[in-house]
């Protein structure tokens, strides 16, 4: 993870002219004081009227100035925030991208959207508005306290004080919040997530007359929210009336002891009347602090918690001497392997080889270890015995890149982006195909009937996750995005269990004619392996069968009972 420290570095320039600019808004401001003491001590008491004209010339001069410095200042520091915001924001996806699919097992959608959006939004504000004005009262509370010491170094020790007291009771609140704000952000991710879900699945919810219940589990996590909010709430308000209170009372403090000391003779009417206005100068700065140590707990609890995610490590990475083949032909091999997670066996012991351009069936009962094997090939877990090889290379000394780019997937459960139906099709092979492909690899799904149907046909805007679509059409567009990818190796995974039997006979016949591309396919219908090389059948992690369709049927074993069940009759 590049530290926050990285990140400012490297537009150090930016922020030091943001801060000189602040400096010399500061500087502009310490000048009202000087020029309200001359105009009372030197014009109204003094009556040097003949630099009046030159000091209100001044006050012009000095405000123009406040305002383009002020300008510049503020326009930096917010551009500076922006960007770092948003190379920050772009590194924290870049790296949940690369994390293996055990993090995402483990890992609610709601709490890596909190992290994403929310988390990097509140540090992007203390590094602009809020660490702005944090740098400001700094330096605008030193200088003013040095005008002040240089007017009246008793008196200065009155403001001193109060900023001391102040600054205690901000560090005090800072450490409270600093903890609520940690809930807050849990909370908030939790929140996220059950909104998230809720609305991703809606259509469960109403079928299954759900409502109520959800509404519950979401009003009982928005509580917790809620009452997590007040008691940050509670915290403000114990500690923000201290610094109002001495806001409003250092200014009449000062002036009642600054009035005595004119009566004595210490000093000049003028010089109390400066004093007055460096203290209303440190008033803001009071007022200020409650607010800003809010902001400032808020960021650093979020900065904790984007740092727990890149506190997660790839599992599944490339090797520093990776290999990366001229051409991948497709063939597939499989060598004595195993799985297992957390103690259990998904598969064993499972040997296959699938020269290029041959196709092999994958049948068996629902937990069987029929999408482990894809997803093993595919890398997103590594094996735990045994070793897979494409070409003739371990996949483990492949790039990841150029190994998953060489597979295209079919699921059963598809997924679409909320875009263009052409946008979704050319997710494999974004920036090469043409249209005529695109429609090419449509028509070979099947897909292109409905498509050509729609009033803006390829351009239609299909709903998140592809509602407003049947099951049927969202697979078509999954198979057509896998056809139109071109990889030498394809994959379907119950692809076709949405469709009605005349489409999926259709598809079969075109995945039949594609020559040259390596098919495994993963059923449960006996009609979508029957035409294949071979069909092993797996039990228990195991491959409990294996032959062609009709060595399968004679063995009369596992397969045999599936067709039987399927079909009633052996058919020719």
């Amino acid at each position: 993870m590049k530290k926050l420290h990285t990140y400012i570095g490297k537009h150090w320039l930016g922020y030091v002219f943001a801060i000189l600019c602040m400096i010399a808004a500061i500087v502009l401001d310490m000048l009202y004081p000087m020029i309200t003491e001359s105009i009372i001590d030197d014009v109204m008491l003094g009556g040097k009227t003949e630099i009046l004209l030159g000091l209100l010339i001044g006050i012009v001069v000095v405000g123009v100035g406040r305002a383009i410095t002020g300008y510049f200042k503020e326009f930096t520091f917010d551009k500076l925030a922006s960007t770092i915001g948003s190379e920050m924001r772009k590194d924290l996806f870049n790296h949940i991208q690369s994390l293996s699919m055990n993090f995402f097992a483990g890992t609610n959608t709601g709490e890596l959207m909190a992290r994403v959006k929310d988390d990097v939004d509140r540090v992007w504000d203390v590094l602009g508005y809020v660490g702005m004005l944090l740098i400001e009262v700094v330096i605008h509370v030193t200088i003013v306290l040095y005008c002040m010491f240089t007017r009246n170094w008793k008196l200065a020790f009155l403001p001193l004080i109060t900023m001391i007291v102040c600054g205690v009771a901000a560090v005090i609140m800072e450490r409270k919040l600093d903890k609520v704000y940690e809930g807050i952000s849990e909370e908030n991710a939790v929140l996220t997530t059950v909104a998230e879900e809720n609305l991703a699945g809606v259509r469960t919810v109403k079928a299954f007359a759900r409502e109520k219940f959800e509404i519950e589990k979401f009003l009982s996590h928005n509580n917790k929210y809620y009452e997590l909010n007040i008691t940050q709430s509670k915290v403000m308000a114990k500690y923000y009336p201290i610094f109002q209170f001495v806001g409003k009372a250092l200014p009449v403090c000062t002036t009642v002891l600054g009035g005595i000391s004119v009566m004595n003779g210490e000093m000049s009417l003028g010089a109390l009347v400066a004093f007055v206005e460096y203290t209303r100068n440190c008033t803001w700065p009071m007022e200020m602090m409650g607010w800003l140590t809010n902001g400032l707990s808020s960021g650093i609890a979020s900065y904790k918690k984007i740092k727990k995610i890149y506190g997660e490590k790839p599992e599944i990475c490339n090797k520093e001497d990776a290999v990366i083949l001229e051409n991948v032909t497709g063939d597939v091999a499989f060598e004595n392997v195993s799985f297992s997670i957390e103690g259990k066996n998904i598969l064993e012991d499972i040997s296959f080889y699938l020269p290029s351009g041959k196709t092999l069936g994958i049948m068996g009962a629902t937990g069987s270890g029929k999408s482990s094997i894809i997803n093993l090939l595919q890398r997103f877990f590594d094996v735990s015995d045994g070793t897979i090889k494409v070409d003739g290379v371990d996949i483990r000394d492949l790039t990841l890149k150029q190994l998953r780019s060489s597979i295209a997937v079919v699921l059963q459960d598809v997924f679409l982006f909320s875009d263009t139906i052409e946008e979704n099709i050319k997710m494999g092979q974004r920036k090469l195909l043409s249209e005529e492909e695109i429609k090419y690899a449509a028509n070979r799904a099947r897909a292109s009937e409905f498509i050509e149907k729609l009033d803006e046909q390829y351009e239609t805007v299909i709903g998140e996750r592809g509602v407003g679509l049947s099951g049927g059409q969202k697979q078509r567009i999954s198979i057509a995005r896998a056809f139109s990818k071109k990889s030498p190796i394809l994959v379907l995974d119950d692809s076709t269990s949405a469709l009605d039997m005349e489409t999926e006979v259709e598809i079969q016949k075109n995945l039949n004619n594609l020559k040259g591309i390596t098919k495994i396919i993963i059923a449960h219908r006996i009609s979508a392996v029957r035409h294949a090389d071979e069909i092993i059948y797996l039990e228990d992690g195991k491959i409990a069968e294996r032959g062609t369709h009709e060595e399968l049927l004679q063995k009369k074993g596992l397969y045999y009972q599936t067709y039987k069940a399927q079909y009633g009759t052996i058919q020719s």
